[in-house]
C-alpha cells in the first residue's frame, strides 16, 4: 500500500462482459500508471458485472487470468468464458414471471416487466468463477466496506448486500444475485427473496458511498453503460441505455457533492474506440478481450489529461507524487 494516499471510494458500474473487460482494463491501467491497488480502495461499490469485478477487488486477484483464463487462443478463452457466464437452464419460472413482473406492467407499464423474468442461462457458472478466483473469501465477506448491489424482485428496490438493511449472504451468492440480467438469467433466490441485476435500479448506484461514516477524498467510478456520445452508427437501443446510465449517475453524483462539497468525483467512460469493441452486444465473450485492450490503449489518453492526472497524483500516489 502506498504511503499517504487519500480516501477512496471506488464503484464498478454494470456493463454486460465487456463492461468487466472495461473494468478490468481500467482498473490495470491505474495501477501501472499510479502504483496504486484498487483493493486499498475505502470503499467498493459493484452492480452487475461491476459486483463481479468489485469481488475480485477484494480478493486481490484484478489480473489479466481471473478474467481470460489460460487459454492461449482465442477460441479457448471465449469457451472459457462460455463456460463460466452461460451455463444452461430449462427456462422456467413464467407464473414467478406473470404475477411479479408482467401483471404489474399492464397495470403500471415500465421496464419492470423483465422482473423475476425466465431466464435461458443460470448464474451457477459466475458462482463458481467467484469461488474459484476468490477462494474462502467467496463463502464470507470482504473485511473492508463493500457493497455488492441487486434487486429486490417482490420489494422493487435495490438491495445492497454488504450493508446494514441487508441480509448476511455470501460474497458469491451476491455477485450471482446482482448478475442477473433479466431475460438472460433466471432471478437468485436467498432465503425466501428473489433477486435480480442490481443495474434495474440503477447502473452505478454510486451514492451509497455516502454510508460512509466520513466523506471521502475520491470517488472514482467506472461506468460502461453511461457513455456521454452516441456510438457512430449504432443501434437505437445502446444510447437509449445510455442516456438511463448518465441520468441515474448525474442524480447520484449531485447528491455526493451536496452531501461531501470538498470531495473530488472522477468518472471513467468508455471513448468511441472502445465502444466499437465493446457494441452492441455488451453480453458478448467474442468482444470481450477486444474491449479489454482498446480500454488499455484509450485509458493512456484518458489518464494523461491534465485533471484528470492532476486528481490521480492527489488522491492514489501519495508519496509518489512528491519530489
Amino acid at each position: 500500500m502506498l504511503a499517504n494516499v487519500g480516501t477512496v471510494g471506488l464503484v464498478l458500474g454494470g456493463g454486460g462482459v465487456t463492461g468487466a473487460a472495461f473494468h478490468f482494463g481500467a482498473l490495470l491501467a491505474l495501477e501501472m500508471a499510479t502504483g496504486w491497488h484498487p483493493n486499498d480502495a475505502e470503499v467498493v461499490i459493484g452492480t452487475s458485472s461491476g459486483a463481479f469485478v468489485g469481488a475480485m477487488v477484494r480478493a486481490d486477484a484484478i489480473h489479466l487470468d481471473t478474467f481470460a483464463g489460460t487459454g492461449e487462443s482465442r477460441e479457448e478463452i471465449h469457451q472459457w468464458l462460455t463456460g463460466n457466464l452461460y451455463r444452461r437452464g430449462a427456462p422456467r419460472g413464467a407464473v414467478r414471471w406473470v404475477r411479479r413482473g408482467l401483471l404489474p406492467a399492464i397495470r403500471r407499464p415500465s421496464l419492470h416487466v423483465a422482473l423475476a423474468s425466465p431466464g435461458l442461462y443460470r448464474t451457477d457458472g459466475i458462482r463458481e468463477w467467484v469461488a474459484e478466483a476468490a477462494g474462502d473469501l467467496a463463502e464470507s465477506w470482504p473485511a473492508k466496506p463493500t457493497a455488492i448491489v441487486a434487486y429486490d424482485v417482490e420489494a422493487r428496490t435495490r438491495m445492497p448486500f454488504g450493508t446494514e438493511v441487508a441480509p448476511d449472504v455470501a460474497l458469491a451468492d451476491a455477485v450471482a444475485a446482482s448478475s442477473a440480467v433479466p431475460f438472460v438469467y433466471e432471478p437468485v433466490r436467498i432465503g425466501d427473496r428473489w433477486y435480480a441485476d442490481g443495474g434495474l435500479a440503477s447502473g452505478t448506484s454510486a451514492d451509497l458511498v455516502l454510508a460512509h461514516p466520513e466523506p471521502l477524498d475520491l470517488v472514482l467510478i467506472l461506468a460502461p453503460l453511461a457513455a456521454t456520445a452516441p456510438r457512430r452508427g449504432g443501434k437505437f437501443y445502446e444510447d437509449m441505455f445510455d442516456r438511463v446510465g448518465r441520468t441515474a449517475l448525474a442524480a447520484e453524483v449531485a447528491r455526493i457533492r451536496g452531501e461531501w462539497p470538498t470531495t473530488e468525483i472522477l468518472v471513467l467512460r468508455p471513448d468511441e474506440h472502445v465502444l466499437e469493441d465493446s457494441r452492441p452486444n455488451p453480453m458478448s465473450v467474442e468482444a470481450a478481450i477486444p474491449t479489454f485492450l482498446a480500454t488499455l490503449r484509450s485509458m493512456k489518453n484518458e489518464l494523461a489529461h491534465a485533471t484528470v492526472w492532476s486528481t490521480l497524483t492527489t488522491h492514489l500516489m501519495g508519496d509518489l507524487a512528491r519530489p
